[in-house]
C-alpha cells in the first residue's frame, strides 16, 4: 500500500454522519479536510499501511537492493511521512499513529519534530503514545521542556500531553507542575477583572487564533485534573492556593469532579474552592 492506496483505504471507510459530528468538534479546521473515519479504524489502517510496506520492502530486497530510508524504514512509509502538509485530517492522524510504531528513539523523535509544525487541531495532538521516546527519558524530557516553550500552540499542547501520558506516575516530579503552571502564567497576568479577563480570553496565545488559545487552556486544566487524581498531595496546593488563572482553576475543578478517580471527599473539598 502506497500513499495513494492509503487515501483510497481511508475514503473507503468514510462515515458521513460521523464526519459531520466530528467536524463540529473541530471548528478551527475546514470541514472539507475531514473524511470521517473513526479512531480505531485509523489505527487499524496505519498498521495495515506499515505492514504492507514492510512486506513490499522485503519482497523488493529479495530481488535486489532494498529501497528504504533511515533505520530501514520502508520507502512507501518514509515518502508518506515526508510529504507534508497532508490534505486530510485523517492523514495527520494516521501520520502520528505510524510514528508511534517506530521503535528507534532518534528516528521517532525526528519524525515527531518534523510533524509538530503541521498540527492545527487538538484531536491530532491527543491520544498519542510514542513509547520509543521512553528509551532515553532524559532526552525525551528535555524535548518536552522545549515544546512547552514553543510559540506554536499545538506544539505546547502536544508537550503537555506527553507529560500527562508518561510523567504522572513513577516518572513524576513536582517540577512538572511548575512547568505547566508557567504556561498558564504566560497566558494571563495578575489582572483578572471581568473586562480585562474577557479581553485576555479573546486574545491570542503567542499570536495564535482564539480557538487555539482555548485548546491550550483546556489541556492545562486537563493536566492538573489528571494530576489531582494521580498526585493529589503535590497538586492540591495549586488549587488551594489559587495559583492558576481563574478560568483554568475552575475548569480544573470541573474536570476533576467529573473523574471517577477522584474520591467523593476530594470532590467535596474541590467544590468548596470554586
Amino acid at each position: 500500500m502506497n500513499h495513494a492506496g492509503l487515501i483510497k483505504r481511508l475514503l473507503a471507510e468514510q462515515d458521513l454522519k460521523y464526519r459531520d459530528f466530528h467536524a463540529s468538534l473541530l471548528p478551527n479546521i475546514d470541514k472539507k479536510s475531514i473524511i470521517g473515519v473513526r479512531v480505531p479504524t485509523m489505527r487499524k489502517i496505519a498498521k495495515e499501511f506499515v505492514d504492507s510496506a514492510v512486506k513490499g520492502a522485503a519482497a523488493t530486497s529479495a530481488k535486489g537492493p532494498a529501497k528504504a530510508s533511515a533505520k530501514n524504514m520502508p520507502k512507501d512509509v518514509a515518502n508518506f511521512l515526508d510529504k507534508l502538509p497532508h490534505k486530510y485530517f485523517e492523514e495527520n492522524q494516521v501520520h502520528l499513529f505510524v510514528v508511534e510504531r517506530i521503535k528507534d528513539f532518534d528516528e521517532c523523535m525526528r519524525r515527531i519534530e518534523q510533524f509538530l509544525p503541521y498540527i492545527n487541531n487538538w484531536a491530532v495532538c491527543d491520544g498519542k503514545s510514542p513509547k520509543a521516546l521512553l528509551k532515553d527519558e532524559s532526552r525525551f524530557y528535555a524535548k518536552i521542556c522545549e515544546w512547552l516553550k514553543s510559540t506554536k500552540p499545538y506544539t505546547v499542547r502536544f508537550g503537555v500531553n506527553m507529560l500527562m501520558n508518561f510523567f504522572l506516575d513513577e516518572r513524576f516530579s513536582k517540577e512538572h507542575l511548575k512547568l505547566v503552571a508557567a504556561i498558564d502564567e504566560n497566558l494571563f497576568d495578575d489582572d483578572s477583572t471581568g473586562a480585562a479577563q474577557s479581553q485576555k480570553q479573546a486574545a491570542s496565545v503567542n499570536a495564535a487564533r482564539p480557538t487555539d488559545r482555548y485548546y491550550v487552556q483546556m489541556v492545562i486544566a486537563w493536566y492538573f485534573a489528571t494530576a489531582l487524581a494521580k498526585q493529589w498531595d503535590a497538586t492540591f496546593p495549586y488549587i488551594k492556593g489559587r495559583k492558576l488563572s481563574p478560568w483554568i482553576h475552575a475548569k480544573t475543578i470541573q474536570k476533576a469532579c467529573e473523574s471517577y478517580r477522584i474520591t467523593d471527599e476530594q470532590k467535596k473539598i474541590l467544590r468548596g474552592l470554586k
